[in-house]
């Protein structure tokens, strides 16, 4: 039987990851969103199809404005929410976006009830956390992505900086989405060698300061949320999942004593599989670390405390 993965909101973010998706042939796709969007995601779910013959794939995608088409999904993937625009801070986005996945949680709770789900909507952490209380699921089938996005774009600025291949680049990053994120510098390296050994302290610091802010950054230039990057981390974590490739990736997960901390979801390094996460990785954190982390932890409760339980 093939594989079905829902990717919920047909907007930017959402039809990026079912493109990514559609070309990596990982199962049928079913794009939905509200019935108020009209024939929206059927267009680009055929706009997407069409592009199949082109690259070479052969996904079947389908656009619905009902969750019907989506029943017995494997993989639900939530993209859909209010976008961050200039001046907003995640913060603003959570009664908005509250409704919105307690909505889109309760359809899934129906259709697809042993589906894995991953959270995209912002603010991140706070929205993870809200999925999986709503789901009463274990902690392994709702999760966000977060720090895969956070590590790709430290990556990419590290390899801008060394003008080498971003392959070579091995990044990590800890803790909330968003300025609150905590980049491991230690645990970052460049074909194996450690990166403070590549560039001096001015300059991994200006990386660092430019990953927390990158998220802004691109808002800034473009006016609303970034989506080709977000949509590319969202279908890189399905691929993990549904290829059962046990692959290392941070996530946002919930915790239950890992780090010190209990009833947060918070990014932390995990082996992604068949199963969604099947394990949560403790790294060693030195004193700076964990003074940052802390941080994270605190503004992460700060956010959570404007939901409505």
């Amino acid at each position: 039987m093939r594989n079905k993965i829902t990717v919920v909101g047909a907007g930017n973010v959402g039809a990026s990851c079912a493109l990514w998706l559609a070309g990596r042939e990982l199962g049928d796709i079913v794009l939905v969103d509200i019935p108020q969007t009209g024939t929206m995601p059927m267009g680009k779910a055929l706009d997407i199809v069409e592009a199949g013959p082109v690259y070479g794939f052969s996904t079947r995608i389908t656009g619905a404005t009902d969750y019907g088409p989506t029943e017995n999904s494997d993989v639900v993937v939530i993209t859909a929410g209010f976008p961050r625009k200039p001046g907003m801070s995640r913060e603003d986005l959570v009664s908005k976006n509250q409704e919105i996945i307690t909505g889109v949680m309760s359809h899934i709770l129906q259709t697809s009830p042993n589906a894995i789900v991953i959270v995209v909507t912002n603010p991140l952490d706070t929205m993870v956390y809200l999925a999986h209380r709503l789901s009463g699921w274990p902690r392994t089938r709702v999760f966000g992505q977060a720090g895969q996005l956070d590590s790709a774009r430290m990556a990419a600025f590290i390899a801008m900086e060394l003008n080498v291949a971003v392959t070579n680049v091995q990044a990590s990053v800890m803790g909330g989405h968003g300025d609150e994120m905590v980049p491991l510098v230690r645990y970052t390296t460049v074909a194996g060698i450690p990166i403070r050994e590549l560039l001096p302290a001015d300059k991994v610091q200006a990386i660092v300061e430019r990953t927390r802010t990158g998220g802004t950054e691109i808002v800034n230039l473009l006016g609303t949320s970034a989506y080709y990057a977000p949509g590319a981390a969202a279908a890189r974590m399905v691929e993990a999942i549904l290829r059962d490739q046990k692959l290392i990736l941070p996530c946002s997960a919930i915790l239950e004593g890992e780090y010190g901390l209990r009833d947060i979801a918070f990014g932390v390094p995990v082996k992604l599989g068949r199963r969604g996460i099947e394990h949560i990785l403790e790294v060693e954190l030195d004193a700076d670390e964990k003074a940052m982390l802390q941080k994270s932890v605190d503004l992460i409760r700060g956010t959570m405390s404007a939901l409505k339980l």
